[in-house]
Protein backbone atom coordinates (compact mmCIF):
# COMPACT_ATOMS: atom_id res chain seq x y z
CA UNK A 1 0.00 0.00 0.00
CA UNK A 2 0.72 3.76 -0.66
CA UNK A 3 0.78 6.40 1.86
CA UNK A 4 -1.71 9.69 0.59
CA UNK A 5 -1.68 13.53 1.35
CA UNK A 6 -5.00 15.26 1.70
CA UNK A 7 -4.73 18.95 1.39
CA UNK A 8 -7.63 21.45 2.26
CA UNK A 9 -6.27 24.03 0.12
CA UNK A 10 -7.44 27.62 1.17
CA UNK A 11 -5.84 31.00 -0.01
CA UNK A 12 -3.13 31.62 2.91
CA UNK A 13 -3.11 27.88 4.01
CA UNK A 14 -3.22 24.47 3.05
CA UNK A 15 -4.26 22.19 5.79
CA UNK A 16 -1.87 18.48 5.48
CA UNK A 17 -2.97 15.32 6.74
CA UNK A 18 -1.61 11.84 5.84
CA UNK A 19 -2.66 8.11 5.48
CA UNK A 20 -1.03 5.71 7.85
CA UNK A 21 0.86 2.98 5.60
CA UNK A 22 -2.29 0.69 4.86
CA UNK A 23 -4.43 3.38 3.85
CA UNK A 24 -6.90 3.06 6.65
CA UNK A 25 -6.61 6.49 8.53
CA UNK A 26 -6.00 9.88 8.06
CA UNK A 27 -3.42 12.35 10.30
CA UNK A 28 -3.13 15.50 10.68
CA UNK A 29 0.60 17.07 9.85
CA UNK A 30 0.43 20.51 10.08
CA UNK A 31 -0.70 24.22 7.88
CA UNK A 32 1.84 25.28 5.45
CA UNK A 33 1.25 29.14 5.19
CA UNK A 34 0.73 30.24 1.53
CA UNK A 35 0.04 33.29 -0.67
CA UNK A 36 -2.31 32.80 -3.39
CA UNK A 37 -2.12 36.29 -4.65
CA UNK A 38 1.43 36.33 -4.33
CA UNK A 39 1.48 33.24 -5.72
CA UNK A 40 3.63 31.52 -3.33
CA UNK A 41 2.08 27.71 -2.83
CA UNK A 42 4.27 26.34 -0.20
CA UNK A 43 5.53 23.43 -2.84
CA UNK A 44 9.13 23.37 -1.35
CA UNK A 45 7.29 21.99 1.89
CA UNK A 46 4.91 20.03 0.54
CA UNK A 47 8.30 18.55 -1.82
CA UNK A 48 9.91 17.97 2.27
CA UNK A 49 6.65 16.62 3.77
CA UNK A 50 5.96 14.19 0.32
CA UNK A 51 10.01 12.62 0.71
CA UNK A 52 9.38 12.60 4.84
CA UNK A 53 6.23 10.62 4.67
CA UNK A 54 7.05 8.35 1.22
CA UNK A 55 3.58 9.61 -0.45
CA UNK A 56 2.51 8.02 -3.53
CA UNK A 57 -0.34 10.28 -4.56
CA UNK A 58 -2.34 13.12 -3.58
CA UNK A 59 -5.93 13.85 -2.71
CA UNK A 60 -7.40 17.71 -2.37
CA UNK A 61 -10.68 18.72 -1.19
CA UNK A 62 -12.81 20.11 -3.70
CA UNK A 63 -15.09 22.53 -1.91
CA UNK A 64 -17.94 22.47 -4.17
CA UNK A 65 -21.31 24.88 -4.06
CA UNK A 66 -24.60 23.15 -2.19
CA UNK A 67 -26.02 22.77 -5.44
CA UNK A 68 -22.80 20.95 -6.70
CA UNK A 69 -21.61 23.28 -8.85
CA UNK A 70 -17.58 24.57 -8.99
CA UNK A 71 -17.32 28.30 -7.95
CA UNK A 72 -13.56 29.87 -7.35
CA UNK A 73 -12.12 27.88 -4.64
CA UNK A 74 -12.99 24.71 -6.54
CA UNK A 75 -11.16 26.08 -9.50
CA UNK A 76 -7.95 27.21 -7.07
CA UNK A 77 -7.59 23.60 -5.96
CA UNK A 78 -7.68 22.14 -9.25
CA UNK A 79 -5.03 25.11 -10.29
CA UNK A 80 -3.21 23.49 -6.99
CA UNK A 81 -3.94 19.72 -8.15
CA UNK A 82 -2.15 20.34 -11.52
CA UNK A 83 0.88 22.22 -9.77
CA UNK A 84 1.16 18.88 -7.69
CA UNK A 85 1.02 17.11 -10.96
CA UNK A 86 3.18 19.12 -12.60
CA UNK A 87 6.00 19.36 -9.45
CA UNK A 88 5.68 15.33 -8.47
CA UNK A 89 4.40 13.68 -10.98
CA UNK A 90 1.94 11.51 -8.87
CA UNK A 91 -1.53 11.02 -8.86
CA UNK A 92 -3.78 13.25 -7.85
CA UNK A 93 -8.10 12.93 -6.91
CA UNK A 94 -10.13 15.44 -5.50
CA UNK A 95 -12.63 14.23 -2.64
CA UNK A 96 -15.79 16.65 -2.35
CA UNK A 97 -15.00 18.84 0.94
CA UNK A 98 -18.70 20.53 1.69
CA UNK A 99 -18.94 21.17 5.05
CA UNK A 100 -15.55 19.27 6.14
CA UNK A 101 -14.66 22.60 7.22
CA UNK A 102 -17.67 23.03 9.59
CA UNK A 103 -17.46 19.69 10.76
CA UNK A 104 -14.01 20.18 11.94
CA UNK A 105 -15.02 23.17 13.87
CA UNK A 106 -18.09 21.83 15.23
CA UNK A 107 -15.63 18.79 16.71
CA UNK A 108 -13.22 21.12 17.73
CA UNK A 109 -16.05 23.09 19.82
CA UNK A 110 -17.94 20.12 21.12
CA UNK A 111 -14.20 18.16 22.29
CA UNK A 112 -11.92 20.56 23.68
CA UNK A 113 -12.70 24.26 25.39
CA UNK A 114 -10.86 25.79 22.54
CA UNK A 115 -10.07 28.95 22.39
CA UNK A 116 -11.46 30.62 18.66
CA UNK A 117 -7.27 31.69 18.05
CA UNK A 118 -6.39 27.95 19.03
CA UNK A 119 -9.04 26.62 16.43
CA UNK A 120 -8.52 28.43 13.68
CA UNK A 121 -4.49 27.33 14.47
CA UNK A 122 -5.47 23.55 13.91
CA UNK A 123 -8.90 23.84 11.65
CA UNK A 124 -7.05 23.35 8.14
CA UNK A 125 -5.44 20.68 9.68
CA UNK A 126 -8.21 18.81 11.05
CA UNK A 127 -10.38 19.35 7.63
CA UNK A 128 -7.40 17.85 5.38
CA UNK A 129 -7.63 15.22 7.86
CA UNK A 130 -11.80 14.76 7.31
CA UNK A 131 -11.20 15.03 3.80
CA UNK A 132 -8.36 12.36 3.29
CA UNK A 133 -10.49 10.07 6.39
CA UNK A 134 -13.32 10.70 3.89
CA UNK A 135 -11.14 9.62 0.64
CA UNK A 136 -10.15 6.30 2.49
CA UNK A 137 -13.51 5.02 3.44
CA UNK A 138 -15.25 5.56 0.22
CA UNK A 139 -12.70 5.12 -2.61
CA UNK A 140 -9.53 5.76 -1.05
CA UNK A 141 -8.41 1.89 -1.93
CA UNK A 142 -7.76 2.85 -5.47
CA UNK A 143 -5.07 5.32 -4.71
CA UNK A 144 -3.70 3.92 -2.36
CA UNK A 145 -3.17 0.10 -4.37
CA UNK A 146 -0.51 1.88 -6.25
Amino acid sequence: MARLMGLDVGSRTVGVAVSDELGWTAQGVEIVRINEDAEQFGIERIAELVLKYDIKGFVLGLPKNMNNTLGPRAEASKNYGKLLEERFALPVDFCDERLTTVEAERMLVEQADTSRKKRKQVIDKLAASLILQNYLDSKGKLLSEL
